[in-house]
């Protein structure tokens, strides 16, 4: 029987993208859940409590007041020893935002579903990555998925990173707000006894509930003690650039589907590179399809994996490019560069890999980024590599002229 045989085959199902997350919920069975709606995360805590409600599931659903007190419940109840799970986007978010901090600081291994969305003001709910990319250095792994088939399996794997023993950090895994998460997409639901069987029970180390074992949880840290505390933090996302390709592997032997911190699309001889995070990526592999259709040497570079940074992968396959782009969908202000032209510039040069960067802003507030744009973006880099001259560094596609 040859391998491709022996994958497990799920039931093929179009499903809303918040629909999968809550679906694949059911299948982790978590302890305990605790959320409060907010647009476009709402439909994940809706279609769960409606599970709960019917005792598909053995879950605690505790409906809350706010978002930090949704973060709050869920880090007691991790404490206490529970597998505990929350989902959230956007101003909700930001308003876990001291929670975030208590619940890396405490190891707590919870996950949170992000649908991705940007923040006000002016007010707009709409797609970008501005909320998790914000939260970027607050203790979190941080895991992006492009389509409905990796929010999906990204969520059953999230479980396990987490968890793992020698990492125990919480992780966020998002998709792209009403780009996913309300619209309709093919999906394989895997069967329900092999994901319980992926994910495994849960062991908590030291749970507060364990009587016996009396521990102490969120002490205070002075100056002796606090320094070392973070440097174990630091270890431990060193840890995960091993171990997320490594469940990304044991994930890929059940389904057939593979996952590790980077994924290269027509890389091995390209001359240009675009790197990407998220569901941006579908159009600009439509964009590369066509481009190389023209005799165009260009590839894209998707990163899965923001936190920890795969500065190693993305360096490695971005050697020897003449020119790359590197795109981020989110307000970030301040800075010659956003988020993760910042991490693949940082990477390239302490590597000494010696090659021409600039950075593009697009589709920020839900605004759409057609092949076409990209196919633009390749039309610079041509400029970019002949010429060696990357000002602006900063651009921005698709932006209408008042």
């Amino acid at each position: 029987m040859s391998q491709v045989a022996e994958y497990v085959k799920g039931e093929t199902v179009a499903l809303e993208g918040d629909f999968v997350v809550a679906e694949a919920m059911r299948q982790i069975n978590p302890d305990v859940v605790a959320a409060y709606p907010i647009t476009p995360q709402t439909e994940i805590i809706q279609k769960f409590s409606e599970f709960v409600a019917n005792g598909e599931v053995d879950t605690e659903f505790i409906v809350v007041e706010s978002e930090f007190a949704a973060m709050s419940a869920t880090i007691g109840a991790a404490a206490a020893g529970a597998r505990a799970m929350t989902a959230t986007c956007g101003a909700g978010l930001a308003l876990m935002w001291e929670m975030l901090w208590c619940a890396s600081g405490m190891r707590m291994p919870i996950l949170m579903t992000v649908v991705n969305r940007s923040l006000s003001a002016p007010l707009n709910i709409l797609t970008d990555q501005t909320d998790m990319m914000a939260s970027r250095d607050t203790g979190w792994l941080q895991i992006y998925a492009e389509n409905h088939q990796e929010a999906y399996d990204n969520t059953l794997q999230a479980v396990r990173i987490c968890s793992h023993p020698d990492i125990k950090i919480p992780i966020m895994a998002g998709l792209a707000g009403f780009v996913l998460g309300h619209t309709l997409g093919r999906v394989e639901i895997l069967p329900d006894d092999v994901v319980r069987k992926f994910v495994g029970e849960h062991h908590p180390d030291h749970p507060l509930l364990d009587l016996a074992h009396p521990v102490t949880v969120g002490a205070f840290d002075h100056h002796d003690n606090f320094f070392e505390h973070k440097r174990q933090q630091w270890a431990a996302f060193d840890n995960a650039l091993k171990i997320i390709p490594e469940i990304g592997e044991e994930f890929g032997r059940l389904t057939g589907r593979y996952y590790g911190h980077v994924e290269p699309y027509f890389l091995d001889d390209a001359e240009l590179v675009i790197v990407i995070i998220g569901s941006g990526a579908g159009a600009l592999r439509a964009a590369i399809d066509e481009m190389r259709a023209d005799g165009a040497k260009v590839g894209m570079l998707k990163l899965r994996t923001f936190r920890p940074f795969p500065a190693e992968a993305v360096a490695e396959a971005l050697r020897g490019k003449k020119a790359i782009a590197v795109m981020d969908r989110v307000t970030c202000f301040g800075g010659e560069g956003t988020p993760t032209f910042a991490e693949v510039c940082q990477a390239l040069f302490t590597r000494n890999i010696d090659t021409k960067v600039v950075n593009y802003i697009y589709g920020v507030g839900g605004r759409d980024t057609v092949p076409a744009e990209f196919c633009q973006v390749y039309g610079d880099l041509l400029r970019v590599a002949e010429t060696g001259d990357t000002t602006p560094v900063r651009r921005y596609l698709g932006l209408r002229d008042f």
